[in-house]
């Protein structure tokens, strides 16, 4: 029993529940605020059915738990303009599914996901993208990086 405990302890938190629990805009807010993240959208809103507004309705536990685990390990200021708010390219992976958000780039979290990701290249759009060793997809989209937890 204990075995089995120790190992669950072991599993990367991003990729253990990335597909887990739906957060509601709050709970999601309330975590990242106890870890110092911040967030910001041109509408100044939280509504998940407007484009200009940034929500956390419907994020994956594991999405959150992934840029709070990115802020911790990379010591940087991290600020989400992008949630799960309408607007974004549809897909399975995708910010209205809950497995996106989007951060501000600045000079600490440029430099700290190119020293230590995998450059893997450039997606679709031109997009340079970078993995970590848990698997998420950091890209490059020159106003934000597009964040992607699986």
């Amino acid at each position: 029993m204990a075995v089995a405990a120790a190992a669950a302890v072991c599993l990367p938190a991003a990729t253990a529940e990335a597909s887990g629990t739906k957060l509601t805009h709050n709970q999601a807010a309330a975590k990242l605020r106890a870890a110092g993240i911040t967030w910001s959208s041109s509408g100044n809103c939280s509504d998940r059915n407007r484009k200009t507004c940034t929500s956390f309705s419907q994020i994956n536990s594991g999405t959150v738990n992934g840029i709070i685990a990115f802020k911790r390990a990379s010591g940087c200021r991290v600020n989400i303009t992008g949630g799960t708010e309408t607007g974004h390219a549809r897909g399975t992976y995708s910010h209205w599914n809950g497995h996106k958000v989007d951060i501000t780039p600045t000079t600490c979290v440029n430099r700290y996901i190119k020293g230590h990701y995998k450059y893997v290249g450039k997606r679709g759009d031109g997009a340079s993208m970078y993995r970590s060793a848990a698997g998420n997809v950091y890209a490059n989209e020159g106003n934000h990086w597009d964040i992607t937890y699986k």
